[in-house]
């Protein structure tokens, strides 16, 4: 039988300790080749709107120790705002309902067979803080307390979870241009976490002091300028713009997720809507050298040092998805799904085909 998951049922399966514990032992199984990601692929292609695009993506991978191999797979109407904060880069909630479409497909390395169908908007959010978390967790100073977040959104909700997992966190305090949604932000993540999350009216104050700031926001221009980056910081960035270079070049020890883990973009003709902030991004990578930087498995490994002074100002680049976290994810939530009762159950005959393929 294959199991079909809500969000819902995905959440009270999906805790952020168990997350990065997981993602601890996938990550270092993929730096030990162990584990493996695919090529994360998208094709863009024009819609009905004239400041849209449709984006079909698909990233994959395995954790054989797991048992596991994993597919996520996109389909997104992406918009790029110009607000009067700036360009920003928006998913449209167009599916019938008001609804987002995403997905993820487990299947087993032992018989090839589908183990599980749900949606991957609580993965998405956990699988990219706990990244952020782990990288923290060796990284930031051992009696770091305060947070600084940058952003109110979805992503920022994972980076207070996985921030506070890692280190003894009594205070955030979370900037946001629009006050309403870093008031709305400040109150949801106050209850959540038991801890005080306050609203900083100003980026400034939100940073100044910070033991660790995490950016996690749907900018396509630099949030972060380099003069406010404090000796001892832990940084951390989920959006390959919101760091200008010169922010990069203050840290004393920079880790990027992985290597070679970026889109490959096709397409359609008429699908021009993204090509400069995408060649940004480009400039970006070039220009920091991403590619020579050590990487999330060898910092876990012990290949490259981390932290080695209390002044040091450590950062971490978390700018490309890997499939492989869809399989680490995956091993927690059809086990504790199944231990919980939650889902419900399809004939895996309905799913499989008794003609080769």
């Amino acid at each position: 039988m294959t199991l079909i998951l809500s969000n819902e049922e995905v959440e009270r399966a999906l805790g952020m300790g168990d997350c990065i514990a997981m993602g601890e032992e996938a990550y270092k199984a993929l730096g030990l080749g162990k584990a493996a990601t695919g090529v994360r692929g998208e094709i863009l292609s024009p819609t009905g709107r004239d400041d849209a695009l449709h984006s079909l993506l698909t990233m994959a991978g395995v954790v054989p120790g797991f048992g596991i191999g994993a597919v996520r797979i996109n389909s997104d109407i992406l918009t790029w705002p110009k607000t009067a904060h700036g360009l920003t880069r928006e998913k449209v909630p167009a599916a019938p309902g008001g609804r987002y479409v995403g997905l993820v497909l487990l299947f087993s390395t032992e018989t090839g067979e589908p183990l599980a169908i749900y949606p991957d908007g609580i993965v998405q959010r956990m699988r990219v803080g706990a990244a952020c978390g782990l990288a923290a967790k060796y990284l930031a100073r051992e009696d770091a307390r305060t947070a600084a977040i940058l952003g109110a959104g979805w992503q920022a909700g994972g980076q207070a979870m996985a921030m506070s997992c890692v280190r003894g966190i009594t205070a955030i305090r979370c900037f946001s241009p629009t006050p309403a949604k870093r008031d709305a932000f400040a109150r949801e993540w106050s209850e959540k976490l038991a801890i005080e999350v306050a609203a900083a009216p100003s980026l400034q104050e939100a940073v100044a002091g910070a033991d660790i700031v995490a950016c996690a926001t749907n900018s396509m221009e630099p949030v972060l300028p380099p003069e406010l980056v404090e000796p001892g910081m832990h940084v951390s960035s989920v959006k390959r713009l919101e760091l200008p270079p010169e922010t990069v070049a203050r840290a004393d020890v920079v880790f990027t997720h992985v290597k070679g883990a970026e889109s490959r973009i096709t397409r359609v003709e008429g699908a021009d809507l993204s090509r400069e902030t995408d060649a940004a991004k480009d400039r970006m990578t070039s220009a920091i050298r991403q590619g020579d930087m050590p990487t999330l498995p060898d910092l876990l490994l012990g290949r490259t040092p981390g932290r080695t002074g209390a002044d040091q100002i450590t950062m971490f680049l978390n700018y490309a998805g890997l499939g492989f976290q869809f399989a680490a994810t995956g091993a927690i939530i059809i086990e504790k799904a199944r231990s919980l009762g939650l889902g419900r159950e399809i004939p895996t005959d309905w799913l499989t085909s008794a003609l080769p393929s």
